[in-house]
């Protein structure tokens, strides 16, 4: 299966980000053979709508599951209508997170975590 981690590195020793949309990196793993390849968010300075910019370019790389610290409602929408499921991870590395998704104990979200527009930085308006 391949899923992708929030990243704030790169590759599977990486510390895993606890943002979605505005996370450095994304890591994309293959479950089975933990080939890793670690993607940069390009969406991360988007002056807005990051999370949903992102949550499509990672379904478009083919995740089929996300691992990730917190995800707001309208990348959660946009996973949810693409029927990949978003697993709660809240801290360690990528290679933490991807054992722990394969061993089945990491929580299966049926929400948003995080309130809209909650990734943008300090000082940024809107």
């Amino acid at each position: 299966m391949r899923i992708v981690i929030t990243s704030n590195g790169a590759g599977l020793d990486a510390p895993a980000s606890p943002v979605f949309g505005r996370c450095p990196h994304y890591v994309f793993v293959d479950t089975e053979t933990m080939r890793a390849e670690t993607v940069e968010n390009l969406a991360v300075a988007s002056g807005g709508g990051a999370g949903v910019q992102a949550a499509q370019f990672v379904i478009g790389r083919g995740a089929q599951a996300v691992v990730t610290g917190n995800v707001g409602p309208n990348a959660f929408q946009v996973f949810h209508s693409a029927a990949v499921p978003v697993h709660l991870f809240s801290g360690g590395t990528v290679r933490e997170a991807v054992e722990a998704f394969v061993a089945g104990r990491l929580p299966l979200l049926t929400t948003a975590t995080a309130p809209e527009h909650a990734g943008r930085g300090r000082g940024r308006s809107g």
